[in-house]
């Protein structure tokens, strides 16, 4: 039978109490970790969100109606315990934070029973996550778990109160609003006061940041809900937290500075780590051209290459024919890996090729100063000197090469770098390296749509020296587009908006839009942008992204309450589920049957 607390108040939480507590009487209460009977005497692991603290049950203190009932205790029961801090009088935990104390009970409330849990509820658990994530309620009980929420909470919390010494306002903005179709699936909320009509969720508070801009503002902050109808994979979830923020009268430099600033806080206050500002900066361009990739991980090197000057006259026919393709052909130089086995080698050629490349050039510097390799026999000697001197590449040295299209050299050298970085544990989780990664292009070109889409949105700003290009070479304008990224992981991005109409005209038009869909999506925007619209700029953060490299998580899965799993239900509530007919009626919607869907 449960037991009420009625008249009993907790005066500590377990991992408040200390050696400066010797003599105290206190009442502590919490969850039963495991209770070991030693006959005579009775130890129990009592723990809370602070931590473990071990309670002694002797029949002489307590007497034997509370001994009994401590005989009963199993793992999970929640109690309320009174009773006598004291030094310990066996060995002290060195691995507890309450290691030299404990508790000795005068009494005992049973509050709550519990079923032997479907797992053991502690630290990095060996349950698979499906399971944990069945029982998420009784997952987050974890204390790792607990520590990564907690962790979420202080970073919320400490970012508001820096935004709100920095002038801004938080405001929230709709969570049902109208589709615009750019960018992920939205979801659909159907609506039941006008039949046959949508809301949407947002994707993003894009357009009511900048409409509150419109309003006078100036600086706006907000931590958003967003959800969008994508297929997932690990870093990603159906809805996920933004800190979202928007600033008027203000440039690029501005929005860094505050933005440094801030993560500069976070990270001294939470992980006691020192951000040296200002923080690092390279164009889009740059960080393709050394790393591969837009999100580049500096905590190695293994920069690419360009050698195809080197190898332009050569004989190798993989090499040619990427260059007249107008590709090219560049490398990385895996430092000291000269000895590693083909197997190995062939492995990674297999990886390659998931990235799209039709095979990969390998060489390999022996001991010696001898090669090994797969392309020798079409290259000189001189030839195959020149490559090496040109990779920098020494005895021990193992040289990979990518040739075809940039695009596809790029993904491909790009992710190799970063298997070959986890396969000779090269990432230090606690190495926090930041980049801004600056002017994006403003446009890509969609080969199935058959037009230029915005890399971002429509409303990003062209960088002004670029401007002429939008009628003659749209796919060379950059944009005034800004990444921050920390460790190969994209932590937010934004941009300074267009905020003239004359250049939005011109995007519109770039982007294929005419001047009635544009009308049509984006109108009561346009029709703010007529009453005197300030210059302005903004960023949003994936908060779980952060929150998960400051605890060193695999997954934004272990930074989240109650996370969907990668084909977007809960294993918990199971959503999504069918609902009522009646509900159903009333929204005027008919769910067709499976067989029908496939016709």
């Amino acid at each position: 039978m449960a037991e009420s607390m009625k008249g009993l108040k907790r005066t500590h939480r377990c991992a408040e109490l200390s050696t400066a507590n010797v003599g105290e009487n206190v009442t502590v209460m919490g969850w039963v970790q495991k209770q070991r009977n030693k006959g005579g005497i009775i130890f129990v692991d009592l723990r809370d969100r602070t931590g473990i603290l071990q309670i002694i049950f002797e029949e002489a203190d307590c007497g034997s109606e509370y001994f009994a009932k401590a005989m009963k205790l199993r793992s999970e029961f929640v109690v309320a315990v009174e009773g006598r801090v004291e030094a310990r009088s066996g060995a002290v935990n060195e691995n507890l934070a309450t290691g030299a104390i404990e508790v000795r009970a005068k009494s005992l409330r049973i509050l709550s029973e519990s079923e032997t849990p479907p797992f053991p509820i502690e630290e990095n658990s060996k349950t698979k996550e499906e399971l944990r994530l069945k029982y998420r309620f009784l997952d987050l009980r974890r204390p790792d778990l607990q520590r990564n929420m907690m962790v979420r909470s202080q970073v919320a919390t400490l970012t508001r109160s820096f935004l709100a010494d920095e002038g801004f306002f938080e405001i929230e903005t709709p969570t049902l609003i109208k589709s615009t179709p750019e960018g992920a699936r939205d979801y659909l909320v159907p609506s039941r006061v006008h039949p046959g009509s949508f809301y949407a969720l947002p994707q993003s508070p894009q357009l009511f940041k900048q409409l509150l801009m419109c309003s006078g503002y100036d600086r706006y902050f907000q931590l958003a809900r967003c959800y969008r109808d994508e297929d997932l994979r690990a870093d990603r979830q159906p809805e996920f937290t933004q800190i979202d923020m928007e600033l008027s009268f203000v440039d690029v430099d501005d929005v860094l500075d505050v933005n440094e600033r801030l993560l500069q806080k976070l990270f001294k206050e939470i992980c006691g780590f020192d951000l040296a500002l200002p923080i690092q900066r390279m164009t889009w361009k740059e960080a393709m051209d050394r790393f591969g990739s837009d999100k580049p991980d500096l905590r190695f090197g293994m920069e690419l290459c360009d050698v195809s000057d080197v190898v332009r006259n050569t004989e190798f026919a993989v090499f040619k024919g990427a260059l007249e393709n107008g590709g090219s052909v560049r490398g990385i130089n895996a430092e000291g890996q000269g000895h590693m086995p083909r197997k190995k080698i062939d492995a990674l050629v297999e990886f390659a090729k998931g990235y799209g490349a039709k095979g990969l050039a390998y060489l390999s510097i022996q001991e010696d100063g001898s090669y090994k390799s797969s392309f020798a026999k079409f290259m000189t000697e001189e030839e195959l000197k020149a490559l090496v001197d040109a990779m920098g590449g020494k005895p021990g040295d193992l040289l990979l090469f990518a040739a075809d299209k940039n695009k596809v050299v790029y993904d491909v050298l790009g992710a190799l770098r970063l298997e070959l970085a986890r396969q000779l544990d090269l990432l230090k989780k606690d190495d926090f390296r930041f980049l801004w990664v600056t002017e994006f292009p403003l446009l890509e070109y969609s080969e199935e749509e058959n037009r230029y889409v915005a890399m971002h949105h429509p409303f990003t700003m062209p960088m002004e020296e670029d401007l002429d290009l939008l009628d003659t070479d749209p796919g060379a304008v950059r944009a005034k587009a800004y990444d921050i990224v920390l460790n190969g992981t994209e932590l937010g991005g934004g941009s300074v908006r267009i905020h003239q109409a004359d250049i939005q005209e011109k995007m519109f038009e770039v982007l294929g839009f005419s001047k009635e869909r544009a009308q049509e999506q984006f109108g009561f925007l346009l029709e703010a942008f007529k009453y005197g619209v300030p210059p302005h700029a903004g960023l949003a953060y994936g908060l779980d992204r952060v929150v998960m490299l400051m605890v060193g998580a695999d997954s934004i899965r272990d930074v989240i309450a109650f996370p969907k799993v990668k084909d977007a239900s809960c294993l918990m509530t199971e959503a999504p589920a069918p609902v009522d007919k009646k509900q159903l009626e009333e929204l005027g919607i008919e769910v067709l049957p499976e067989e029908e869907k496939a016709e």
